[in-house]
């Protein structure tokens, strides 16, 4: 039987880019999106079953996971990829601070919270989290987003180092600029930092395929993303330097831009 696979954000930018790559590969994929419309326009394209839906609560993702078991008969695979990015930085909302950790962190706990459990009993599961270079790295211009993306992908590894052993595989997909609505959304400091190594939403799917064939945990659409992680860790000093540099051209933007 061909693989159940649940993408949520899937309609539009990199998670329809992977419900249809999964389709391609003989999926049958369940589309999640709050915007039922788009989720709806990508399942039919994908010959995949749409749901309509907020994964930013427990119920949200509870009757998401619900659905899908239903539809696929089980999940086989499970991409959380559902991911916002509020700009500001400490004096951002108490409101943007909550419903980022929902969205980019507990979304992908309550996931794993319910998925487990069957995974785990036979021994074999597959979760995928969209983390963004933001969750290595940093991402000026957002501090909700920054600091949310290092939760995902410090989850991600402790799923990883706790039931590998067990069955479970899983990837983190860390890409810079992607051209997708939420980088157009970023305006001109958007561009200044990522407009020109931005790539199409279906690479960013080609290289989790070409890394699930390599059986790797992180997925780096951008390959000098590696470097620039281990200069963070090797050269901690100079790499915040760098990035302060960055901010101060961002700062001579105008402020609208």
């Amino acid at each position: 039987m061909s693989a159940g696979v649940v993408v949520t954000g899937g309609g539009g930018g990199i998670g329809a880019a992977l419900a249809r790559r999964f389709a391609a590969d003989g999926a049958r994929v369940v589309v999640a999106d709050l915007n039922g419309d788009a989720a709806a326009e990508v399942a039919a394209e994908v010959g995949g079953t749409a749901f309509a839906g907020d994964v930013a609560s427990e119920d949200g993702v509870a009757k998401l996971i619900a659905a899908a078991r239903e539809t696929l008969g089980g999940i086989d695979v499970f991409c959380a990829n559902a991911g916002i990015a509020p700009f500001g930085g400490e004096q951002s909302t108490e409101a943007d601070w909550a419903r980022t950790w929902e969205v980019n962190v507990m979304s992908h706990v309550r996931a794993a919270r319910l998925l487990l459990p069957a995974w785990l009993e036979r021994g074999k599961g597959h979760f995928i989290a969209t983390v963004s270079a933001a969750g290595l790295l940093t991402s000026l211009g957002s501090a909700p987003y920054s600091v949310t993306k290092h939760g995902a992908l410090a989850f991600a590894e402790w799923l990883s180092a706790t039931y590998r052993h067990r069955g479970l595989t899983v990837q983190a997909i860390c890409p810079q600029g992607v051209r997708t609505a939420m980088l157009e959304s970023t305006g001109e400091r958007g561009k200044l930092l990522m407009e020109a190594s931005a790539i199409e939403p279906a690479q960013v799917a080609d290289a989790l395929f070409t890394a699930i064939g390599e059986e790797r945990f992180l997925v780096l659409p951008h390959e000098e993303v590696a470097q620039y992680y281990a200069a963070r860790a090797t050269q901690t000093d100079r790499w915040l330097g760098g990035m302060n540099k960055l901010q101060r051209k961002m700062e001579e933007l105008p402020e609208h831009g």
